[in-house]
């Protein structure tokens, strides 16, 4: 057995398993609910025959049941083996009727051996103010399943949840407060869906879903941007799958890394918010691609320095914290830190010269430290300066038996020395490099930057399953 924390994994290499929602039932405690929801390689629902509920408790396919209820506890069983070839993933969901999950103790998902009972994992869970949650999902990866430890929540309940996963929940009048009279008009319809009862008999707590229009891949923990931030991410996780679809390449998955230029010539990029604004536009990029919806960042200038993981639901936080320039002053005095906070990068150790070999040379180490099954992308923003040609070109090439795409992007006019070159460079097996400058990133569209910004890796993609770099 094994006890995991928000956001592990472990894999699933038995055929069915039962996800048992426990927690300590008593007076005043919430009613809770579990759920499952078949979803497709985008995280959308097919159609409302994909969400398995007390009310609809069996799949067609027969590959997910809700088992019912026990004092306190509430069980979905999956049977992986027979799940259909367009399900990837199956999001195991929860509501709480009459409060929120903050007011329910002892909140527990435990993964057991369908077949007999044994426990694989158990995931202990905190929640607030939230009314609908997910608890974890089963995922394909390479070939086989996996389990990931979620524990997302919803304030929105559960409507906020199936509007998520592409369910379109129907508004309901509002109820009637005493008996009209006769002839009275119709109730007019909410403009907003009206509180769902619990076990009603005549309908389900959550209206009847309907499929969603395909679309992006769904992000956890999107739902806590703030509005503006959240729509401009969906238009953006949108162009970038037409960018790939445009390419020839649809439902690719891939690791993405971010590197930002941090040294003294960036410095009006970040005073002006340019970088801030290229870094949210990147994120969308690893919300499409990367199926956990995080990125890896680095900064660099004399020195590189890891980023905390850009996790999407934190995006407005990270981009404040972690998106800064380095240290300006060649002669300023060095004093302590100040108000630096959990992981943040302490910038008077970056420096201010341009060192993209020291930078280059770590991102491959924690790509080889840290394999996946996917390929990893890593997006490289900098406004020139390079000078250290050789060493550059010694890690680019050595990186070519590597599963890393290397996408250079020049922020302005400036001198990007060997990074221009690699396209007609010979000798390499497959071309792991792209480059493009643009003089104002600020006035490039979304839609044209990510066709830019995608239009080699596709090819590389296919080049390098050829040559055996990829699987």
């Amino acid at each position: 057995m094994t006890t995991l924390s928000k956001g592990a994994n472990l894999p699933v290499t038995v055929p069915s398993v039962r996800a048992v929602l426990s927690w300590s039932a008593g007076p005043g405690i919430p009613d809770v609910d579990g759920s499952a929801l078949l979803l497709t390689d985008v995280g959308q629902v097919r159609s409302d025959g994909d969400f398995v509920f007390y009310n609809q408790p069996h799949h067609a396919s027969g590959a997910v049941r809700h088992i019912g209820k026990q004092p306190g506890a509430d069980s979905v069983e999956v049977d992986l083996a027979r799940l259909e070839p367009g399900i990837e993933r199956v999001a195991l969901c929860a509501s709480a009727d009459g409060g929120t999950f903050g007011q329910v103790p002892g909140l527990r998902l435990r993964l057991l051996d369908a077949a007999s009972g044994a426990e694989l994992a158990r995931f202990d869970m905190e929640a607030g103010s939230e009314t609908a949650y997910v608890s974890g999902e089963l995922y394909r990866r390479g070939g086989a399943w996996k389990f990931r430890a979620v524990g997302q929540g919803y304030a929105s309940g559960l409507a906020g949840l199936a509007t998520d996963f592409g369910i379109t929940v129907d508004e309901e009048p509002p109820p009637v407060a005493a008996p009209a009279p006769v002839r009275a008009p119709a109730p007019v319809p909410a403009p907003a869906p009206a509180p769902m009862p619990p076990r009603a008999p005549a309908a389900p707590s959550v209206p009847s879903p309907a499929v969603g229009r395909p679309g992006p891949r769904l992000t956890k923990g999107e739902e806590r941007l703030p509005v503006d931030m959240r729509k401009r991410l969906s238009l953006r996780k949108e162009q970038v799958a037409v960018s790939l679809d445009k390419h020839g390449v649809t439902g690719v998955v891939a690791r993405v890394i971010l590197v930002l230029d941090a040294s003294g010539s960036m410095s009006a990029l970040y005073t002006r918010g340019v970088v801030k604004n290229v870094a949210e536009r990147m994120a969308a990029v690893a919300a499409q691609l990367d199926d956990d919806g995080e990125m890896q960042a680095w900064t660099f200038a004399t020195n590189p320095a890891r980023l905390p993981d850009l996790v999407i639901g934190e995006l407005p936080e990270w981009l404040r914290l972690h998106v800064r320039v380095g240290q300006m002053s060649l002669f300023g005095r060095k004093k302590p830190p100040k108000g630096l906070v959990a992981g943040q990068v302490d910038m008077r150790a970056v420096g201010f010269q341009n060192e993209e070999q020291k930078v280059i040379a770590e991102v491959r180490a924690y790509v080889r430290e840290n394999p996946v099954p996917a390929p990893t992308l890593v997006l490289f923003f900098s406004d020139g300066g390079v000078y250290r040609d050789a060493e550059i070109e010694r890690e680019l090439r050595a990186a070519v038996e590597e599963p890393v795409f290397w996408q250079f992007v020049g922020l302005g006019r400036a001198n990007y020395g060997v990074l221009q070159r690699f396209d007609t460079m010979a000798g390499r097996r497959v071309d792991n490099v792209g480059f493009f400058a643009v003089d104002d990133i600020e006035r490039v569209s979304d839609p044209e930057l990510y066709d830019r910004l995608l239009s080699e890796f596709p090819s590389w993609l296919r080049e390098a399953r050829q040559a055996g770099i990829l699987r």
